[in-house]
């Protein structure tokens, strides 16, 4: 148990620090406020939130502490609704690249920044909807037959089965595979747009930098699917076989490798895209470095000329 706990707090302090500068990135970066970048920076909140929140909660539950009913039963929906945001998030992003494909000419004026953002906010909707669907009445109420501590852990059971049910209808491999077609679409669709401008040298760079973000959303996706898949099939199998036993440290292991996932996507953002991986490394230097506030401006300055370069090539 204290290693399980110890590597949710690192978990936790991770996701916190890479997602805040996930952020902080697309406040300071005007180059990363499109509509894509938007969800992006609304998965990095969901992903904060989990490190916040969720990951706390996970390990007073863990602990097994004395709580009403009622109490243990919304502290479960909160890190069902918060885990579910981060899955609903990603969805966004993934439903943004298939509409990239399916209109590439009239994209930028139909997924504007205002729809993304009523895209977000939806997407916040829905997790906070799906989330407390068991204080609506989808749980198996209180047990009266056993001690407080006893019932609690029982209930927190039953949670796993309650959640495991909305993560299998978000998350499955059907679902999962639905969401990778469009992404992985968009490779394709990319790959052929650039060999199809290959005499413009300027079309060819915008498409190979659009290609390289769509690999980068790919390479979430698969993260996520790697990370989230166990953890619905072992509480499917807990939930609906009796006679199946699963030792609690593979439990644990699989909670930890979900929880992990919200840290994974700065690290990925960073390798994968320029923008992030430049804008990231002038933070470091403005604000943890030690630079002078004169360099300051001049690395902001620097930021914003070179969007307007990348603007310049991309039109």
């Amino acid at each position: 148990m204290i290693t399980y706990i110890f590597a949710e707090v690192l978990i936790s302090v991770a996701t916190l620090v890479g997602n805040l500068l996930v952020v902080w990135a697309v406040k300071v970066n005007p180059g990363l406020q499109a509509a894509t970048f938007y969800l992006i920076f609304s998965l990095a909140m969901a992903d904060i939130a989990v490190g916040a929140v969720a990951i706390p909660i996970a390990i007073l539950i863990s602990l097994r502490i004395r709580m009403s009913f009622h109490g243990c039963l919304f502290c479960c929906c909160l890190i069902c609704m918060l885990t579910q945001g981060s899955i609903i998030f990603l969805t966004g992003i993934a439903m943004d690249r298939y509409l990239r494909v399916k209109m590439p000419v009239r994209y930028r004026t139909t997924v504007s920044k205002r729809r993304a953002m009523m895209a977000a906010v939806f997407c916040c909707l829905l997790s906070i909807i799906l989330g407390l669907i068991p204080m609506m009445g989808w749980h198996n109420g209180q047990r009266k037959n056993v001690s407080e501590d006893y019932r609690v852990h029982i209930y927190h059971c039953d949670e796993h089965g309650v959640h495991c049910l909305l993560q299998l209808l978000c998350c499955n491999p059907p679902s999962l595979t639905d969401h990778a077609v469009p992404l992985h679409l968009s490779v394709f669709y990319h790959q052929a747009a650039a060999y199809q401008h290959l005499g413009q040298f300027s079309s060819k760079k915008y498409y190979q930098k659009e290609l390289k973000l769509a690999k980068s959303l790919v390479l979430v996706l698969l993260l996520f699917t790697v990370c989230w898949i166990p953890l619905p099939i072992i509480n499917a199998v807990s939930l609906f076989c009796n006679a199946c036993y699963m030792p609690p440290a593979v439990l644990y292991l699989f909670i930890l490798l979900s929880h992990a996932n919200s840290a994974m996507n700065p690290i990925v953002y960073a390798l994968r895209i320029k923008k992030f991986r430049v804008t990231f490394w002038k933070i470091w230097q403005c604000y943890v470095s030690g630079v002078e506030s004169t360099d300051q401006s001049q690395v902001h300055g620097s930021t914003v000329q070179s969007l307007t370069a990348e603007r310049s090539e991309s039109t």
